[in-house]
């Protein structure tokens, strides 16, 4: 893991007390920031959020669709709670929590706007930074690829309708024009753009040039996002100062979801015979999101000071440790995995090698 990586959750901490300072000192600047819209896209947010997520799709190769069946179980297992029950699972959280538990203590005008980002959050797969997590476990590189190839090619028509569907089982008005607008903005676009880049790149001077660029994209990219959460921040100090509690509270089903899926992934590979160094990316795949998507389409639906933007940043915040957490898991239970499938007849001497 870069340095960055490795301590976001200190920058996202960081950004916090930036973002409150300076929406204090110089409001008026946020103020325009906020008002830079077209058909409630916020311009300088769309630049940022460009500049976070062309880099990680240019490394993502979509002829690894070709090899998904190689590993059909992991993959099937992956799929199945992504998309069938992540967002599910998050919604029923979100309710539980959100909706009852804390409900008061929570802003009660908001209350319908944090379980959406919650829901924004769940809805939208991990990316780039499961190349990491699954370096992290020694996880098998070609099943790390194709899974993550065939989310984005799903999220393209998928992300949409789900959070569609789950806004309008929360009560929450849809406004399905931002919401198709956004899956244009920051999913397909930014995937037709990166591809064409990337097969360009290739064809002109190999993986070489790919990596050149990567390296001078990696620096944009960081700063992007702190900007990004600097601005979000910016716009949400006077309701985090009025209550500093929110953000540990929208932690809560955020943690929970992440163990629950995790853990589900991890036990559904286990009982289908799948090898370890596939089950652990596809736990962490599981549980992981793709949070960059998240803070963009909690912004373009509900704005910067709303509480769904704010849940999808708690999701950054939390991001780097919880997810260490599941590889340490992952890691050290590597032998009770295994045992399991030797006891099952699943792995055999010769394939246990491999």
């Amino acid at each position: 893991m870069s340095t960055f990586e490795r301590y976001l959750t200190l920058w996202v901490a960081l950004c916090i007390v930036v973002g409150i300072a300076l929406g204090h000192l110089v409001p008026g600047v946020f103020q325009a920031v906020g008002a830079a819209e077209v058909a409630r896209v916020n311009l300088p947010v769309a630049g940022l959020i460009w500049l976070m997520v062309i880099p990680m799709l240019l490394r993502i190769d979509f002829a690894a669709l070709a090899h998904v069946g190689r590993h059909w179980r992991g993959i099937g297992v992956t799929l199945f709670v992504n998309w069938a029950v992540k967002p599910f699972s998050m919604a029923l959280l979100g309710w539980l929590f959100i909706g009852h538990f804390f409900r008061p203590y929570l802003p009660a005008d908001q209350i319908d706007s944090y379980i959406a980002g919650l829901i924004i959050l769940a809805a939208a797969p991990c990316t780039a930074m499961v190349f990491v997590w699954s370096n992290l476990t020694k996880g098998e590189p070609h099943f790390t690829l194709s899974q993550v190839a065939l989310n984005d090619a799903i999220m393209v028509v998928a992300f949409a309708p789900i959070v569609g569907l789950l806004l309008g089982l929360s009560a929450i008005t849809v406004p399905w024009g931002t919401l198709v607008l956004s899956v244009a903005l920051y999913i397909v676009v930014p995937v037709i753009v990166a591809q064409a880049l990337r097969r360009r790149l290739l064809a002109a001077g190999g993986p070489a040039a790919l990596d050149r660029l990567l390296a001078r994209l990696q620096p944009a990219s960081l700063v992007a996002l702190l900007a990004t959460l600097v601005l979000l921040f910016g716009f949400q100090g006077e309701q985090i100062l009025a209550q500093p509690g929110v953000i540990a509270l929208l932690a809560v089903p955020i943690l929970i979801q992440v163990y629950l899926n995790s853990g589900l992934a991890y036990g559904l590979n286990r009982i289908a015979g799948e090898r370890h160094c596939v089950a652990g990316p596809s736990a962490l795949i599981g549980a992981s999101n793709f949070f960059e998507l998240a803070v963009a389409a909690a912004i373009s639906l509900f704005g910067f000071h709303s509480g769904a933007a704010l849940a999808t940043v708690v999701g950054v915040l939390v991001e780097v440790p919880v997810m260490l957490s599941v590889v340490w898991i992952v890691n050290r239970s590597k032998g009770w995995y295994e045992r399991g499938l030797e006891e099952g007849g699943a792995l055999n001497p010769s394939r246990a090698r491999r």
